[in-house]
């Protein structure tokens, strides 16, 4: 991280038990040091045993992770990320809507067959990212799965999470594999209008889609970090704290980013 961004990032890391005086002792390492680490780690895509030595060891930084990753810290510090850049482009916090899709990614030799599986659509044995962003792209909510796992299968999941932990937001877009049931569910349970874009039958070739485009872009950016670009995690849960990490690194440069001076 560069000074700016560390500026921006120090106040909005969780307070260790330890400064609150709930037990615990002191961290070994610099914070700093440590989510470098972590960051690197998921932009060059490299394991956590070639770690360089420039880092703390790679069994600290591990254990920073996992530490992160079990008690939901990852995605505390990425949602008050995530607040910072909405109100620096002049939204509100908390978003209305937001737009939800899937993508289905390879997965390694490691992963076992028990979180793994046949996507006969995009004729991938892998993974499936199902994700939930709002309309500036920034995520809402993920949930990795096995490929063949249907996409409004674990949207009537991942939605009543969203939902829950965005109270204002009442409507969401989807593609064509959202539609059926999950529509009236959305409705009634959740008090969410899933709107379902669909592509024209007389359109030839590639057309950007209205808002669909949102999310197609958010898997772009996650096809940057290269330890994203094919899942390499044991558990579910880390690939997902792995997608938090990825848009950590795309917010804390955008929030360190000069602005340009107006005239």
């Amino acid at each position: 991280m560069t000074d700016a961004e560390w500026a921006v990032v120090r106040p909005l890391l969780p307070v260790p038990a330890w400064l609150r005086g709930r037990g615990g002792q002191p961290e070994a390492y610099c914070h700093r040091a440590i989510l470098d680490a972590i960051r690197y780690l998921v932009d060059n895509g490299i394991k956590w045993r070639a770690m360089p030595a420039d880092f703390p060891p790679w069994d600290r930084a591990y254990a920073f992770f996992r530490r992160w990753r079990d008690h939901a810290l990852v995605k505390e510090f990425h949602d008050r990320l995530r607040g910072q850049v909405r109100e620096r482009l002049g939204r509100d916090a908390e978003p209305t809507a937001g737009v939800i899709d899937s993508q289905s990614v390879k997965a390694d030799a490691v992963v076992g067959s028990d979180s793994r599986g046949f996507d006969g659509g995009k004729l991938i044995n892998g993974r499936k990212r199902h994700v939930v962003v709002d309309t500036l792209g920034l995520l809402l909510g993920v949930m990795v799965t096995a490929a063949d796992t249907g996409d409004r299968t674990a949207a009537q999941v991942l939605l009543e999470q969203v939902a829950d932990a965005h109270h204002r937001l009442a409507l969401v877009w989807a593609d064509g594999g959202y539609t059926g049931s999950l529509v009236e569910y959305c409705l009634t349970t959740l008090a969410l209008v899933l709107a379902i874009v669909k592509r024209s039958d007389d359109q030839k070739g590639f057309v950007v889609l209205p808002k669909r485009w949102i999310v197609e872009r958010f898997f772009a950016h996650l096809m940057r970090s290269r330890r994203l670009t094919r899942d390499f995690e044991r558990r579910t849960t880390s690939a997902e704290a792995m997608i938090y990490w990825s848009m950590i690194l795309l917010m804390t440069r955008c929030l360190a980013r000069t602005r340009p001076a107006r005239g």
